[in-house]
């Protein structure tokens, strides 16, 4: 039996090239929300963190899922903010947080430019943001962000980078919904 053989040589070079066909940037998944009323997809297998954060004047509770492909970091966090009255200064001083841990001009937060994304299935209310600035180390970043709310709960999805991939950002924001 000869040692190279054509025929039985094209497998073993074609492997490779199979296996990283098989392995995408982007390998959407939905999002294991542990019960919350709320639906997503991610691009990559997500991180859990959860933590106090001052929203409206109160420590709340705030549960957030992040994971990173393709460059980009893609994260959704949310939170109940248990108090109807609380919920538009919530999302408001929310806004405000992303755009300053953004470096970024926080009076956007009242002015959403045309490009953001603007819906969410399910949502009462939705509101996008887009920003530039830079990262904690300088480096300069983009983010495109949209921040929903219905009934108590409040919701941001975004995704940051050197620079956004318009389709991975699309295809996150409308996998977004809240039943």
């Amino acid at each position: 039996m000869p040692l190279f053989r054509p025929n039985g040589l094209l497998p073993l070079l074609a492997a490779p090239l199979l296996l990283a066909a098989c392995s995408p940037t982007f390998n959407w998944r939905a999002l294991p929300t542990d019960g919350a009323p709320l639906q997503a997809l991610m691009p990559c297998k997500p991180e859990k963190a959860e933590r106090q954060v001052p929203l409206a004047g109160v420590a709340t509770s705030l549960q957030m899922r992040s994971c990173e492909a393709g460059g980009l970091t893609f994260a959704v966090a949310w939170a109940d903010v248990g108090d109807a009255a609380r919920v538009a200064p919530a999302l408001a001083g929310w806004r405000r947080a992303s755009l300053l841990a953004l470096q970024a001009d926080p009076a956007l937060a009242d002015t959403p430019p045309a490009g953001a994304p603007r819906s969410v299935k399910g949502a009462s209310e939705a509101v996008g943001l887009q920003a530039e600035g830079r990262d904690h180390r300088g480096a300069p970043m983009r983010m495109q962000a949209v921040h929903a709310t219905r009934g108590t709960l409040i919701v941001q999805a975004a995704v940051y980078g050197a620079a956004i991939d318009e389709r991975a950002a699309a295809t996150f924001f409308e996998g977004l919904e809240l039943p």
